[in-house]
C-alpha cells in the first residue's frame, strides 16, 4: 500500500470493487432462468432490473466492517452477517440456519461454524465470493489483503479450502488494484497469488490456471478447473482468477466469458466482477450499473 493512501481512497476503490461485484453477481443470477439461455450465448443482456444475490448482501458487510473498525473484526462480521441475513436471497441451508441462529438465538458463531458438515467446516465458496472489495481496500499491500481475508473467511468457512480461496481473491483483487505494481502478465500476476496462499486444492488449481492462460476455449478451461458447479473453494476460485487475469481491463468481456463457462454463474461472475472493479477504471458499463439493484445504504458509508 502507497504511503499516500488515505481512507478515502481505500472505501473509494472498495466501494468501487463492491459495485463490479454486485453487478456480476446481479446479473450473471439472471442466467438461472431458462428464459434468458439465448440471451447468454449471444451476449445479450435480459431485462432489468438484476437483484443480486447472497454474494452482495455478504460482501457489504465485508465493507461495512472494514469502513467501520478499520480491519476485519470477527466478532461485528458475524454479527452484521446474522443482522443482514435476507433468506431470500439465496444463501445455502447451512449457513441459512447458522445466522439465524445467530440473530435469533446470540448462538456463537465459532461453534456453529466449526460444527458444520460433521466437524470439517464448510469449503464452499461463500468466504471468496464476498472477499474482492477487501482486497481492494488493502490495494499494493497483498500480504495484509491474505491475512485479513483469512480472518474474514472463519465466521462461516473453516474448512483450509474455502480459507485459501477468500485468500486467494483477496490477493489478486489487492494486487490489481494498484497500478503501480500490478504485472502486465497475467501469467505473473497468478504467480504472485500463489506465492501468497498455503499449498491446498485452490493453490493447484491456480497454478493449473496459470498454466492456461493462453487457452481460448472457456469450454474446455471450466471442464479442467471447474467453474463452480460443485459450489467448492476448490471447483470456483482458479477458474475465477483465471478470467479475471485474463480480461484486466475489459469488464464487460470478462463477465461473458466467466458467465458462459456455466456453473455458479452469479459467484464466479461476482468474484471477477470484484477483481475488475477494484482498478481504476475496471468497473462495469454504466448502464449496467443502472440496470443493477442500489446497494444498501447501511453497507457504503457517507
Amino acid at each position: 500500500m502507497t504511503a499516500h493512501t488515505t481512507d478515502s481512497d481505500r472505501l473509494a476503490r472498495a466501494v468501487s470493487s463492491l459495485q463490479g461485484l454486485a453487478v456480476g453477481d446481479a446479473l450473471g443470477s439472471q442466467f438461472f432462468v431458462p428464459a434468458n439461455y439465448t440471451a447468454l450465448q449471444i451476449g445479450e443482456l435480459p431485462p432489468g432490473p438484476w437483484r443480486w444475490t447472497d454474494d452482495t448482501e455478504m460482501a457489504c458487510s465485508v465493507l461495512a466492517i472494514l469502513a467501520r473498525h478499520g480491519r476485519i473484526d470477527q466478532d461485528a462480521l458475524a454479527m452484521s452477517f446474522a443482522e443482514h441475513h435476507d433468506f431470500d436471497r439465496g444463501y445455502g441451508p447451512a449457513v441459512n440456519r447458522m445466522l439465524r441462529q445467530i440473530r435469533q438465538e446470540g448462538a456463537d458463531w465459532r461453534e456453529l461454524a466449526a460444527a458444520l458438515f460433521n466437524g470439517q467446516g464448510s469449503w464452499g465458496n461463500g468466504a471468496a465470493m464476498r472477499i474482492a472489495p477487501l482486497g481492494a481496500w488493502y490495494a499494493g499491500d497483498p500480504v495484509q489483503a491474505t491475512h485479513q481475508a483469512e480472518i474474514s473467511a472463519y465466521p462461516t468457512h473453516q474448512h483450509r479450502e474455502a480459507v485459501v480461496g477468500a485468500m486467494a481473491v483477496a490477493a489478486t483483487a489487492a494486487i490489481a488494484a494498484d497500478p503501480e505494481t500490478c504485472p502486465e502478465d497475467p501469467a505473473d500476476l497468478l504467480a504472485s497469488v500463489l506465492e501468497l496462499v498455503p499449498r491446498s486444492a485452490v493453490h493447484a488449481g491456480i497454478r493449473r490456471a496459470r498454466d492456461m492462460l493462453d487457452y481460448g476455449d472457456v469450454g474446455t478451461v471450466a471442464a479442467v478447473l471447474g467453474c463452480g458447479r460443485r459450489t467448492t473453494a476448490h471447483d470456483t476460485v482458479p477458474f475465477a482468477l483465471w478470467s479475471a487475469a485474463r480480461h484486466l481491463g475489459d469488464y464487460e468481456r470478462a463477465f461473458w466469458t466467466t458467465a458462459r463457462a456455466g456453473g455458479d454463474i452469479d459467484t464466479t461472475c461476482a468474484i471477477v466482477g470484484g477483481i475488475l472493479a477494484s482498478c481504476p477504471g475496471g468497473g462495469p458499463p454504466a448502464s449496467w450499473t443502472e440496470r443493477t439493484e442500489s446497494l444498501p445504504d447501511w453497507a457504503v458509508p457517507a
